[in-house]
């Protein structure tokens, strides 16, 4: 398997970007609706808290189940373990907590990536997965005879 180039990788970040914005709108909208009777200093953690949790709940789901996001597939990039095997859960729920607080601190885990000696995200190191190129293969075509 082919591990995906670094701008394909940071492309797919983008597109992920772009693609969670309404998400999180609409877990926000469903959040402060709710939250309406929930007054005083505990509002914006807990709102915090419930973002972080939509966020969690999407990207863990998704590399649980096929190891793509909706911009992976896009970009054609599976997420899998160093020798290309499915992800555990205490994996997935580690690159998750391991990549935002890379993105949090300035994004530090993601430029990482330059200095890398295999072009990877820190998370990715840490947590021993990697982002391959998922190439798509048509189903075999039954042979037709023009009998």
């Amino acid at each position: 398997m082919q591990r995906a180039g670094l701008l394909r990788r940071i492309a797919s970040l983008a597109y992920e970007a772009l693609l969670l914005v309404p998400v999180l709108f609409v877990s926000s909208y469903l959040f402060l609706a709710l939250a309406q009777s929930v007054n005083g200093p505990f509002k914006r953690p807990l709102f915090q808290l419930w973002v972080v949790g939509v966020l969690a709940a999407y990207f863990i789901y998704c590399w649980m189940h096929g190891g793509q996001t909706l911009a992976m597939k896009t970009w054609r990039i599976r997420l899998a373990g160093t020798e290309g095997a499915p992800i555990r859960l205490a994996q997935a729920v580690a690159r998750f907590l391991i990549a935002l607080w890379g993105a949090l601190l300035l994004g530090v885990g993601f430029w990482w990536a330059l200095i890398d000696r295999d072009r990877q995200f820190l998370h990715d190191r840490l947590c021993r997965t990697r982002l391959f190129e998922h190439r798509i293969v048509p189903p075999a075509r039954a042979a037709t005879t023009a009998e």
